[in-house]
């Protein structure tokens, strides 16, 4: 297998990280054979369980997180420092060469807030996408943790904005359009997409995508997935979101395109 000048993008989700998942590896060996991984992850269940240990309570509205002061400062924590820095030293520890940050490091993520009533969570405005070609330039794989900066120029007092709580997947499809590449991938806790009788939707389009969020199939944590990839084909050739849970599932996935999923472009 040579990935020689293939970009991948790969989100990883909170559910499927822990001893048993091979994904780490997979990174390692992928770069190890000349891809160029660029990694996003999340951390909504590390987050949660370190919002309990402080005592600072979990509210959704709509099924979205509200992020007020104190829960933002435990996410940067867990998402920006915790899940991010041992996602690193895993990469590297395997032989792989990673450099973590998150999307307030050179601006990286701008965003806005969405809505008052979920506090402190952003959607983004742009990508300043230097540091991440800087890191590839010098050979390593970014991992980049979901945490953004409020738009703006610097204020008065000299604040440069505040920090913002971002969607991962909405930050993969996001850097996967607008920096370009061969593929990105979704590693989930579920097989892909699945029809209201419960079965797999092998491949889809903007089109048929639009229909089943229309019917109330693709809904809650998979809807931003698929609006996701749907967005990265405006920079990559394909996108899929396959069970991460599998073992060695990326490593099959990209090498022989062996993994079972949901896929959209040419996959």
């Amino acid at each position: 297998m040579s990935g020689v000048g293939a970009r991948l993008f790969v989100k990883i989700g909170g559910s499927t990280l822990g001893s048993h998942d091979t994904t780490i590896a997979d990174l390692a060996a992928l770069q190890r054979n000349g891809f160029s991984p660029v990694v996003i992850h999340g951390g909504g269940k590390t987050i949660t369980d370190w919002l309990g240990k402080q005592g600072v309570p979990t509210r959704f509205v709509r099924g979205l997180r509200v992020t007020d002061a104190d829960s933002l400062k435990v996410a940067v924590a867990v998402l920006a420092g915790l899940v991010n820095k041992e996602l690193v030293a895993q990469i590297n520890s395997l032989g792989g060469r990673a450099i973590g940050f998150c999307g307030a490091d050179g601006r990286l993520i701008e965003a806005r807030v969405r809505d008052p009533e979920l506090g402190m969570v952003g959607d983004v405005v742009r990508f300043n996408l230097g540091l991440v070609k800087a890191v590839l330039s010098a050979g390593y794989m970014p991992v980049i943790a979901p945490v953004g900066l409020e738009e703006g120029e610097a204020g008065a007092n000299g604040s440069a904005g505040k920090l913002l709580n971002i969607n991962a997947d909405a930050v993969a499809g996001g850097i996967a359009a607008a920096l370009g590449g061969d593929r990105l991938v979704f590693l989930t806790d579920v097989e892909g997409i699945l029809d209201k009788a419960g079965s797999l939707v092998p491949s889809l389009d903007e089109a048929g995508a639009q229909e089943l969020i229309a019917a109330g199939v693709i809904s809650g944590g998979m809807l931003p997935k698929v609006e996701a990839c749907l967005r990265s084909l405006a920079g990559v050739t394909s996108a899929c979101i396959i069970d991460g849970r599998k073992s060695h599932a990326l490593l099959e996935d990209v090498g022989r395109g062996a993994v079972a999923g949901t896929r959209f472009g040419r996959c």
